[in-house]
């Protein structure tokens, strides 16, 4: 295996889920390179990939697809922080999740609807028909957080997503 491949799988053996642009940026090699050698891998059998809302994140042999797909929202800073307060709070209410995260309620609702794609939670309704989260495998799910922060890149590339929501948002009040 060349000194770049091994590198690579390295990188993904040491930050499971891992997306590509990440994984190029932290390593700092070319777009190709990094194709490359992932296909190789791939094809060696010596890791695996996840697509999940375009994003394709990377990761070594040994995690189920759940735990796969639960590692890669957990690199996104909003999921995370959905997935923080379910297991401080069950059952938040989407209005909670939004209060407690300061994040629009269409950023909530859109980030929920992929956790629960994902089996990682589930939308349950109260007796007033209001919206709240349960995770599917809290326990499970809380043993994950500690192997995975979200990178930098993701943290920002949710806070200008933030910033878009409440920039339209606020401007669709006003009229």
């Amino acid at each position: 295996m060349s000194d770049v491949r091994r590198t690579v799988h390295g990188h993904i053996e040491s930050h499971p889920g891992v997306h590509f642009n990440e994984l190029v940026r932290d390593l700092d090699i070319a777009t190709g390179q990094a194709q490359y050698h992932l296909r190789r891998l791939r094809r060696a059998g010596r890791l695996d990939v996840v697509e999940l809302r375009d994003r394709t994140h990377y990761f070594p042999q040994g995690y189920d697809s759940w735990e796969q797909r639960t590692i890669a929202l957990l690199r996104r800073e909003t999921a995370r922080g959905i997935i923080v307060v379910a297991l401080e709070d069950p059952e938040p209410s989407a209005a909670e999740l939004a209060g407690e995260l300061d994040v629009a309620r269409s950023t909530i609702s859109w980030h929920v609807s992929t956790l629960v794609e994902a089996d990682v939670a589930e939308k349950c309704y109260d007796r007033h028909g209001r919206s709240h989260v349960k995770l599917t495998r809290p326990e499970e799910t809380r043993r994950l957080l500690d192997e995975v922060a979200p990178s930098l890149s993701d943290r920002l590339v949710d806070r200008f997503t933030r910033l878009i929501d409440d920039t339209f948002g606020e401007s669709a009040t006003r009229r």
